[in-house]
């Protein structure tokens, strides 16, 4: 799974910003491309909307205290919030969730772990978001199942 190189979990290396082990950042983080968190993170992260081959990557030092919401979405650490994916989730060894976690495709290896439910989700994550926004509160898991 991370060490095989689809061409699904491979992006455009101009496109990537890395928050380095030892860095901490407070506030939510929108993107586009591939983020790779080894730092820590206190906010949530979001992909621009309409931005399909964007994804996030919580490497082994990294940790985020907040919502993802990415259509990839790689977990190797722990997040504590919600996992919004309108493509996949992948989830290694170490990787723990405390959360739930919204997907269409999910791979988990031996070892990882989710607080909080896995939920089945066909439509994307930016709907998702857009609903939540609208209604401005918390996702409601009814919403997400439709």
């Amino acid at each position: 799974m991370f060490g095989s190189k689809t061409k699904s979990t491979v992006i455009n290396g101009d496109n990537t910003t890395l928050i380095a082990s030892g860095t901490q950042i407070s506030g939510q983080i929108e993107f586009s491309g591939c983020l790779e968190v080894e730092g820590i993170v206190r906010g949530n992260i979001v992909a621009e909307p309409g931005c399909e081959v964007s994804q996030v990557r919580i490497q082994n030092s990294g940790e985020v205290h907040g919502d993802v919401c990415a259509p990839v979405v790689i977990v190797n650490s722990s997040i504590e919030g919600n996992v919004y994916s309108s493509k996949r989730v992948e989830m290694a060894a170490n990787a723990v969730v405390h959360g739930d976690v919204h997907y269409k495709i999910i791979e988990m290896v031996k070892g990882a772990q989710v607080n909080g439910g896995l939920m089945y989700s066909p439509q994307s994550a930016e709907s998702v978001q857009s609903a939540d926004s609208e209604n401005d509160q918390a996702v409601d898991s009814n919403k997400v199942i439709a």
